[in-house]
């Protein structure tokens, strides 16, 4: 039987597999992003979309629906002023206006509980649209 976590807040529930594939991203570098999804029905935070260490930035934004909410993480690489290699991890909130008022209200009100579940997030970027997310956004929160 699969695990799952539970969120008090909202009564939502993170499948195992959210947060084995975050560990996978985090420690063996095996994912350069996930999107992760609210299934309304079965209240469960399920992984949507992974994308390899090959893919990039706009790889991620254009997997993001653009009439419906999703969280995100991406595992960003950059090389310092002081030339170290690093590697910080964004979270994403993706609510873009188009969507439906009760998905918002769901994915904000959620997103606190699935950021505790992932551990070793650096930074938080919330979106209603690409340009609130857009790679120089990243760079400048990485600096």
């Amino acid at each position: 039987m699969a695990m799952a976590f539970k969120m008090a807040t909202t009564g939502m529930w993170v499948t195992d597999e959210c947060k084995n594939s975050f560990m996978e991203m985090k420690w063996k570098k095996v994912h350069r992003y996930i999107v992760f999804k609210i299934d309304e029905k079965s209240r469960l935070v399920t992984v949507d979309k992974v994308g390899g260490p090959g893919e990039s930035y706009d790889d991620l934004a254009a997997s993001l629906p653009t009439d419906d909410c999703r969280y995100a993480v991406f595992d960003f690489d950059f090389v310092t002023v002081d030339n170290c290699r690093k590697s910080k991890i964004f979270f994403i909130a993706w609510a873009p206006a188009a969507s439906r008022i009760r998905a918002k209200m769901l994915y904000a009100t959620s997103k606190d509980g699935l950021r505790r579940v992932l551990d070793g997030i650096s930074y938080e970027v919330q979106a209603t649209d690409p340009t609130e997310m857009g790679i120089d956004v990243i760079k400048d929160k990485a600096n």
